[in-house]
């Protein structure tokens, strides 16, 4: 049977679904203002409805192609430029910017398939995420990769001014096949896609993006 729920959203569910069936019991049982009441009700149900949605598992046909970058998250194209990167690439790359709100799925997935040849966490600060300060400034994993073609990629996930927890599955040495899950941002995040130069850019800043699914970008030759 497929999950439809994140396992790293059992526990947060679980506890929050305590605390909002606790407020919409007591506001039936001692609160006599039918006006707030309603409210309480209302938003012990809204706030139930939100944990299950946030942490839900989409249902997607995962693109697996060796010389496609899939996006590894939901949300919208906010940047798409040149670089000098100096964490991984030591030089220019072109890097793509993906802005995860509130309401998209904050599961990752790795966007190629290959070896994890460099990770590393780093804690930071939590400013708005669509802040181009924030790849470098806020708290944020680095994955990169060498992909089954040959190439290099490198990938962040970023925690915004909300998200204040960052899961990764990415171990240096490891292979991941391309789609697998890469981990979650909790609340609020922002995914920077960093590509070698000369790599054919498919989308565009304002599209929407979906996990798994959409082609963002494709290598130009093969490196092996």
């Amino acid at each position: 049977m497929r999950r439809i729920i994140n396992k790293e959203g059992y526990g947060i569910i679980a506890v929050n679904s305590v605390i909002w069936i606790a407020v919409a019991v007591v506001s039936l049982l001692y609160i006599d203002s039918l006006a707030v009441k309603s409210l309480l009700i209302g938003l012990s149900v809204i706030m139930f409805c939100f944990m299950f949605t946030f942490f839900r598992i989409p249902k997607r046909v995962p693109v697996i192609d060796g010389m496609a970058v899939v996006s590894p998250g939901d949300g919208r194209v906010v940047n798409i430029q040149d670089c000098e990167e100096n964490e991984y690439f030591h030089g220019k790359c072109l890097q793509m910017s993906v802005y995860l709100n509130f309401f998209n799925v904050h599961i990752t997935w790795f966007p190629v398939g290959g070896n994890v040849t460099y990770y590393k966490y780093h804690p930071g600060r939590y400013i708005f995420a669509w802040h181009p300060k924030s790849s470098e400034k806020n708290e944020h994993t680095t994955i990169a990769m060498k992909s089954d073609s040959g190439h290099d990629i490198m990938f962040r996930q970023i925690a915004g001014i909300v998200a204040r927890r960052i899961v990764c599955y990415a171990k240096e040495g490891e292979h991941f096949a391309q789609t697998e899950d890469a981990g979650i941002i909790k609340f609020g995040s922002r995914l920077d896609i960093f590509l070698p130069l000369g790599s054919e850019i498919l989308a565009k800043v304002g599209d929407h993006v979906k996990g798994r699914e959409t082609v963002v970008a494709r290598f130009q030759n093969p490196q092996k």
